[in-house]
């Protein structure tokens, strides 16, 4: 019996034959298109019809993401490596922390003091043309990064609402064949790479603790969402202290 590519494999997390996910590649016609096309489209598709926000937890299904129509870093590369997978494109993960600095601005100031040091982060690698890709630049869609751009059109260097970058007038986030980031300047600790988001958070999880825990998942990611659809419509401003707490990146390839 010939064995499944590891990194084209479903998982219980890349779950591409959940009906949602695999409707949702039959229905876009993906699997038909070139292969620079057929990651176009998937990309497009997590970075901007999948809006930023934040789940309930990182290590939730493809499908799950899918069906809350947000997420953040993690979550949303959950659904991109499934959906990559589901129309045969070889992919993998690699794993990080970010300074909690990158999250300023998007968490509230009062509850901003009990975020964690670091946060569990990660982005996509995907082989293409017979090269590692990564791909990070999925992460904030485009209504909210131009908010970002309008607010801080004074400088490229941004370290906060969910943005870590040094050139934000022009970030490279559009697929053309190589490298998209977004967040790649908060780096902290790089953990490598990992076959499947399952095996990344088997051994790496968030380190909320119970009550920060039950905390984030009941009332502040909630909050955390409100503020992120407040600055997306325009309804609320951006506050200049998010530009200040930059981290150095780690020397990831």
């Amino acid at each position: 019996m010939q064995k499944t590519d590891p990194q084209l494999k479903p998982t219980k997390l890349l779950d591409f034959h959940a009906e949602a996910v695999g409707c949702l590649i039959d229905d876009r016609g993906w699997r038909n298109l070139l292969e620079f096309d057929r990651i176009g489209a998937v990309y497009d598709f997590v970075r901007n019809e999948i809006a930023f926000g934040y789940n309930r937890a990182d290590d939730i299904p493809a499908s799950d993401v899918l069906s809350d129509g947000y997420g953040q870093c993690n979550t949303k590369g959950t659904l991109l490596m499934a959906l990559l997978r589901g129309v045969g494109i070889r992919c993998r993960l690699h794993g990080f922390t970010i300074h909690k600095g990158l999250q300023r601005g998007v968490v509230p100031e009062l509850v901003y003091p009990l975020a964690p040091q670091e946060i569990l982060h990660s982005w996509v690698e995907i082989e293409y043309q017979g090269a590692w890709i990564n791909l990070e630049g999925f992460i904030l869609d485009d209504a909210f990064l131009t908010v970002l751009q309008k607010s801080f059109s004074d400088t490229d260097s941004l370290c906060g609402y969910g943005a870590g970058t040094d050139c934000l007038g022009a970030p490279p986030v559009a697929w053309n064949g190589e490298d998209t980031y977004i967040q790649k300047t908060g780096i902290v600790q790089d953990f490598g790479v990992y076959d499947t988001p399952d095996a990344f958070y088997l051994s790496h999880e968030q380190s909320f603790g119970w009550l920060r825990g039950a905390l984030y998942r009941h009332i502040i990611r909630h909050w955390m969402n409100a503020r992120v659809r407040g600055f997306r419509s325009g309804r609320l401003k951006t506050d200049r202290r998010a530009t200040h707490a930059h981290a150095e990146p780690a020397n990831a390839t």
